[in-house]
């Protein structure tokens, strides 16, 4: 009895202390305010929105396992004989980077599923980040009010990129190394600095002695502290510009229907979280990845057969296997074509196009509006050809990254693979985007046969005749609402032979992008009611330009 009246006094009290703290800090700060505001935060419910959080959960993985490695990593250069658990590396003179990973693999209890549930984790994270900016672009999540975090969200892809390769190269074993070696050739191809710039980042000609330490520093303190940053930006932004959502009925461009965050959406994120750290924990313990032991110490004369870089690299290496090899001698520099425009202009150029895409897309549109509801990829033609065109000629240079490894399966000529891929690399992507969008204006036809005819009943009747005909039944209003609530630009007048070159250009690329299309049919009040649902929330109105 004694027992219990001290176990409530001691509950009471904390309960009284934990009241008091809330007063003090509501008092100082709108904590009541915000936390009904965002408890009641309503959150669209669709899978293609859960890519986000798998990056997010990805992520935290890193963060923990990570964290786990830097306790036994040592990421010194200096050499000495090995002695640990592995046999057949004993006596062969290792580094302490490579020592301390085979140590973590080996010795340490659990190390092995850390190390493999941190790299499954980076590849999972690379992916989560470039499918969710894939859904981005393809459903104009991008655009107004949306477009700076749409510019954090590619630095972030950037920034996982160069995370992933900092930790793919800090074992030193031979297969990192080598990467190593074709970063080292990168940087050296940049013209007048190039040299200058990899002798400061390996501390002297290759393999250097400093740049485990410098990728170390970056891997475990830059990178991650700029991540963490940018994710919160990025989540902050997303709860205070409001999530885009799919049209449906009593969703429109001025309000948000779905789940509050508290406690629907976050029982469901919850249950994501752990099922991510699940999927992690099963393949890294199930499924081999990174086997350092198996490539050895690298070795500055020594490359590993079947050397592959991580596939989100990949289409670098495709692409330096593609490019013949020129180069030019100008005024004493060494201008490494066969490089430089592969792997440096060829990467720039993406990234610059990536943070410029929305701004152009306002440019030819004149767009002004603000977006709240996804276009469906079908209603964008052209938009979604570019994109499965940048998905093509992606595929083709990852695929010609492994040019060897395919000739050797296939019992053909590496040359010959590599002109093949050369071809598919100026064709491919130009097929696919005149297939995709002859696609998605079949698509948008289709619709307007389904809203004039209505649905097939699959039912077939005979009239007094002897003809056979099919009776039709009227489209579910769910399929009728997103079928005619759809936001495509009409293309720019153009402007007359006398306006400025830009002008014209302006309008010669909005009728490429918005010159074909398939109008929906829909009665007069329809259309008022549809103006209505994609009205701005800001102004109330409507951009002239769309119907």
């Amino acid at each position: 009895m004694l027992t219990r009246r001290r176990k409530a006094r001691v509950q009471a009290r904390a309960r009284q202390a934990a009241f008091q703290a809330y007063v003090a800090a509501d008092r100082r700060a709108p904590v009541s305010e915000l936390a009904g505001q965002l408890l009641r935060k309503a959150f669209p419910d669709h899978w293609s929105f859960l890519l986000g959080e798998i990056a997010l959960y990805s992520f935290a993985v890193l963060v923990l396992t990570g964290s786990f490695l830097t306790l036994f990593f040592d990421p010194s250069p200096a050499e000495a004989p090995y002695r640990g658990s592995y046999g057949p590396l004993r006596g062969l003179l290792v580094s302490q980077a490579y020592d301390s990973t085979l140590y973590l693999s080996f010795d340490v209890r659990g190390g092995l599923l850390m190390r493999q549930m941190h790299h499954w984790a980076a590849l999972v994270f690379v992916a989560a980040i470039g499918v969710h900016m894939l859904r981005v672009f393809f459903t104009g999540a991008f655009r107004r009010p949306r477009e700076i975090n749409w510019s954090v969200g590619v630095t972030l892809f950037l920034l996982a990129l160069l995370e992933g390769f900092c930790g793919y190269s800090l074992p030193d074993d031979l297969l990192s190394g080598t990467g190593l070696r074709t970063a080292n050739s990168i940087v050296q191809s940049i013209p007048v600095v190039g040299t200058y710039l990899a002798y400061f980042a390996w501390g002297g000609a290759f393999p250097g002695h400093r740049i485990i330490g410098r990728l170390y520093i970056v891997h475990v303190l830059f990178v991650p502290g700029l991540l963490i940053a940018l994710i919160a930006v990025h989540l902050i932004m997303v709860v205070y510009l409001k999530h885009t959502q799919w049209a449906r009925p009593g969703r429109t461009n001025r309000n948000v229907v779905g789940p509050p965050m508290f406690p629907a959406f976050a029982a469901k994120s919850t249950g994501l979280s752990l099922m991510v750290f699940g999927v992690l924990a099963v393949l890294g313990a199930l499924a081999q990845i990174n086997p350092i032991w198996a490539f050895g110490p690298y070795v500055p004369d020594q490359v590993s057969t079947d050397a592959q870089p991580d596939w989100y690299v990949g289409f670098l290496e495709g692409a330096l296997r593609l490019t013949p090899g020129i180069e030019w001698n100008v005024a004493g520099h060494t201008f490494m074509w066969n490089v430089l425009l592969p792997a440096v202009v060829l990467p720039t150029l993406l990234f610059l196009v990536l943070y410029a895409y929305p701004s152009f897309e306002r440019w030819i549109t004149g767009d002004l509006v603000e977006h709240h509801l996804c276009d469906r990829p079908r209603d964008r033609p052209v938009r979604t050809g570019l994109g499965v065109a940048a998905l093509v000629w992606y595929a083709v240079l990852l695929a010609a990254g492994g040019n060897d490894v395919s000739a050797y399966l296939f019992r053909t000529s590496v040359n010959g693979l590599t002109w093949i891929f050369r071809v598919l690399f100026f064709l491919g992507p130009v097929l696919a985007f005149l297939i995709v969008k002859r696609v998605c204006l079949a698509l948008q036809l289709h619709e307007r046969r389904l809203l004039e005819e209505g649905e097939e009943t699959g039912e077939v009747y005979q009239d007094l005749p002897g003809g056979m005909s099919e009776s039709h039944r009227d489209v579910d209003p769910r399929r009728r609402y997103r079928f005619l609530v759809r936001d495509v630009p009409l293309p720019l007048e153009h402007p007359g032979p006398g306006a400025p070159l830009r002008h014209r250009l302006r309008a010669a690329l909005s009728r490429w992008y918005y010159g074909e299309r398939v109008e929906a049919p829909a009665t007069a009040e329809e259309r008022l009611q549809i103006g209505g649902r994609r009205a701005d929330p800001v102004s109330g109105g409507r951009n002239s330009a769309r119907r």
